[in-house]
């Protein structure tokens, strides 16, 4: 199984990416080897998880989630977290 996730990072902004392990990914962000968005703006929290079929869901879900304006991923998030 792969998941989508979204990082909330100490600037504030969102950080969306795929993993089919989330514990490990979010270890790798917070040591600041996850990616060069997050490197820079640590510490991290994770914001939200979605759970997809398989890798090919998961990159069209977090393409789908990187080309939303922001308010509307923060929409996205409110309402995972309301569920």
């Amino acid at each position: 199984m792969a998941f989508v996730y979204l990082l909330r990072c100490a600037d504030g902004t969102l950080y969306c990416g795929w993993t089919t392990d989330v514990e490990r990914r979010l270890s790798e962000h917070r040591a600041g080897a996850g990616s060069r968005y997050t490197r820079s703006r640590l510490p991290v929290e994770l914001a939200a998880v979605l759970p997809v079929a398989d890798r090919s869901a998961a990159l069209r879900e977090e393409r789908r989630i990187k080309r939303l304006p922001r308010a509307q991923k923060l929409e996205l998030l409110d309402e995972l977290q309301g569920a």
